[in-house]
């Protein structure tokens, strides 16, 4: 599957986030893909392997992704931020808006019909407000179609299966909006 390495990113310092991580995690995937998933930014393990969702968040996505019969590789998977921030805090308005140039040059790039928003940091870059009031809907923004819902971190933090399950819905929702899902719920 094509994937997409944008010059410059691996020497990126818009930011201080560079000075404090192992390199830069820039996003995986194919660039075919019609949809994209955009998180907040890479934790430890991301920080070291330099690919997104790799640790036990990731392993939660990837499991829904199967639950639902998409592998992995049809999707592309980003972050807002591509250096992780100390001690994973939540990036800093600054420095979201200095990594929305790299964000904004994959979105351009690959196109896609649908961006899942995964979790308050990646909702807010778009312009959101509420996810826990937003999560679910289907959004217009450019020319793609936004859903926002929970990060698999917050799953794992919140272990109700009701979460968990309209997670897999926001997912599936987002995988039929672009007619690509190997089963119906």
């Amino acid at each position: 599957m094509p994937s997409l390495l944008l010059p410059g990113l691996k020497e990126c310092q818009r930011c201080h986030l560079y000075q404090g991580a192992t390199q830069v995690v820039p996003g995986d995937g194919t660039v075919l893909s019609s949809i994209v998933f955009v998180g907040e930014g890479p934790g430890r393990e991301e920080d070291e392997q330099g690919k997104p969702f790799v640790g036990r968040a990731g392993q939660l996505l990837n499991k829904i992704l199967a639950d639902i019969g998409v592998q992995r590789q049809r999707i592309y998977i980003t972050n807002t931020v591509k250096c992780r921030p100390p001690n994973n805090r939540t990036p800093f308005p600054k420095e979201l808006e200095a990594c929305s140039y790299w964000l904004d040059k994959e979105l351009n790039l690959i196109r896609p019909k649908v961006v899942v928003a995964l979790g308050s940091t990646a909702f807010s870059y778009f312009g959101g407000r509420n996810i826990t009031r937003c999560r679910g809907q289907q959004i217009r923004i450019k020319d793609f179609i936004l859903i926002p819902t929970f990060h698999p971190a917050y799953l794992l933090r919140n272990r109700r299966s009701a979460i968990y399950y309209k997670v897999v819905a926001d997912i599936l929702r987002a995988f039929k909006i672009i007619g690509d899902v190997a089963y119906d719920c």
